[in-house]
């Protein structure tokens, strides 16, 4: 169990008030049936006087009730909550066997009964992040009337759906999360942790893909195959896409994300339903990463959570809330995407040129891609701690595998909020070939710092042709004296798989074939990157 002292200081890092109290109670493995017989395992935390009755957080986790339950179930039990923190089926004593996001909404439905039925039990908040927020998205659309609010946090409602996409499987955050789950509950799993991190690490450069799991951990992990083998249409991940639920979620929702975050995307889309629905919701998004510990989710169960379990409005705010990168400040808004940016194209050209006006000749630039010696991740969206965020991109755009296009010097600030997107004309010595960009901040010193990315896979790269890419959406405002500039590459291995050149599944595939790629830019093969921008740039 961690320690009062560490708790202590988690609770500075995260500049939380003050408590109401610290004298908390545990009443563990609470067991809570489901209607197939199976017995799910909890743990009740509360005050020691006056637990009774107080609203009930309710989370849901395959992580276990030890550790990670006194650090997100304990902080609200000091603040006005008593928590009830279960373990999902499968995991930590909970009966059953653990089939990823499949089994939430029963499970999920079947607790909420049975915490309802409880006499020391009143109103009710669904409050977790990640997997803890995808099981309330699960039950989203048939909440008792005792549920008064939402809190899911950097979480989506089709959980795994997006990086699994066909145009381009994430790899990284998939697998580490395959290991994680099939290597929590050994003995002194905390203390080996490094050197698992390590061997999983390697693992990730395995081939066939497929071995994976067994050169991580040593041993198969259903979900993992199943990513390699089942891409986002299959329908082996039928059920798992609760997102038509959230159109009838009829309690308010207060979600909680970061722009480094792997979910942001659906998270986002989660949150444009509620506002086109009419729906009380509001937005938070911050400067983090998906794995990052920050204190707005406890601020947002506080304020948010407890005001609308008592029968009361939480303190006025805007609807959306989002911190500006670069500027280093929170700005509210009334929506998302907000009102009053316009896309604006900014247009590679000859000699890494980023302009705001196409370029009059048409040029190509060539360089070749080696599945081999795959080009890196340099921070952006990834689950690992310390590895993931705003990062110095300097080294990898020395590689001869990443083009660059850069604007002069800026003259006034550029603010960018909302959706980005790319029209890269690429083409491919192979048919087979991936189109990466990347939007990065070029500061006065002349270091780039990444701000946002996206990847599409193509089949058909042959010939030349204007691919759109998707990046993550981002608030970001360039500061006068810096300068914009747009990476081009042909993968970003690991947090994407290694497009391996030939055709063949990824779960497979042995043989790396290196190609020659082009990317094309003038008046009829306009390559550029769209913004949103506040004003004239």
């Amino acid at each position: 169990m961690i320690s009062r002292l560490i708790l202590r200081k988690l609770e500075r890092k995260l500049q939380l008030d003050p408590p109401l109290t610290r004298r908390i109670t545990v009443q563990r493995n609470l067991r809570i049936p489901m209607p197939d017989g199976v017995e799910l395992l909890a743990d009740r935390w509360l005050p020691r006087s006056g637990g009774d009755g107080l609203p009930t957080a309710l989370l849901r986790t395959p992580y276990g009730r030890g550790t990670y339950g006194a650090i997100l179930a304990r902080p609200l039990a000091e603040r006005g909550y008593q928590v009830v923190i279960q373990s999902v089926r499968g995991g930590f004593g909970s009966g059953g066997t653990l089939d990823p996001m499949r089994q939430e909404r029963a499970d999920g439905l079947a607790t909420l009964d049975w915490l309802v039925a409880q006499p020391w039990s009143d109103a009710i908040v669904l409050y977790g992040p990640s997997y803890l927020g995808y099981v309330q998205w699960a039950v989203a659309d048939q909440l008792p009337p005792q549920v008064k609010a939402m809190i899911p946090v950097v979480t989506e409602s089709a959980l795994t759906l997006e990086s699994l996409r066909p145009g381009g499987m994430s790899l990284e955050a998939s697998f580490e999360w395959s290991v994680l789950i099939g290597t929590q509950e050994r003995p002194l799993s905390g203390l080996r942790k490094m050197s698992q991190d390590k061997k999983t690490a390697r693992a990730l450069w395995t081939l066939p893909l497929a071995e994976a799991d067994i050169a991580a951990f040593g041993e198969r992990s259903p979900y993992f195959q199943d990513t390699l083998t089942h891409d986002a249409t299959s329908p082996r991940w039928d059920g798992i896409d609760h997102s038509h639920r959230v159109a009838d979620v009829t309690v308010p929702v207060s979600s909680v994300g970061g722009w480094y975050d792997i979910f942001l995307p659906g998270q986002l889309r989660d949150f444009q339903v509620l506002q086109e629905k009419g729906r009380s919701a509001r937005l938070t998004v911050g400067p983090w990463t998906h794995a990052e510990f920050t204190g707005t989710p406890v601020e947002e169960a506080v304020d948010f959570g407890l005001a609308h379990a008592r029968g009361v409005q939480p303190p006025h705010r805007a609807p959306v809330r989002l911190y500006v990168m670069g500027e280093d400040a929170w700005r509210s808004f009334d929506s998302w995407p907000p009102a009053g940016y316009s896309p604006q194209r900014f247009h590679l050209g000859a000699a890494g040129a980023l302009t705001s006006e196409p370029p009059a000749e048409s040029s190509v630039d060539t360089y070749r891609y080696d599945p081999a010696d795959p080009t890196w991740t340099a921070g952006g969206v990834r689950l690992a701690v310390g590895a993931a965020g705003r990062a110095e991109n300097t080294e990898l755009e020395a590689r001869p595998d990443v083009l660059t296009y850069t604007t002069p010097v800026l003259g006034q600030d550029v603010e960018v909020v909302g959706e980005v997107s790319a029209e890269i004309w690429f083409s491919c010595s192979l048919p087979h070939a991936d189109v990466f960009v990347r939007l990065c901040d070029v500061d006065q010193e002349g270091r780039s710092w990444n701000v946002c990315d996206g990847l599409v896979s193509l089949t058909d790269a042959a010939e030349p042709q204007g691919v759109c890419v998707t990046l993550w959406p981002t608030a970001y405002r360039f500061r006068r004296g810096h300068r914009i500039r747009v990476q081009v590459a042909s993968g970003t291995f690991p947090r994407y798989t290694r497009n391996p050149g030939t055709g063949e599944s990824p779960a497979t595939a042995t043989t790396l074939l290196a190609a020659d790629q082009s990317v094309r830019f003038g008046p009829d093969r306009p390559s550029a990157i769209t913004l949103p921008v506040l004003g004239s740039a």
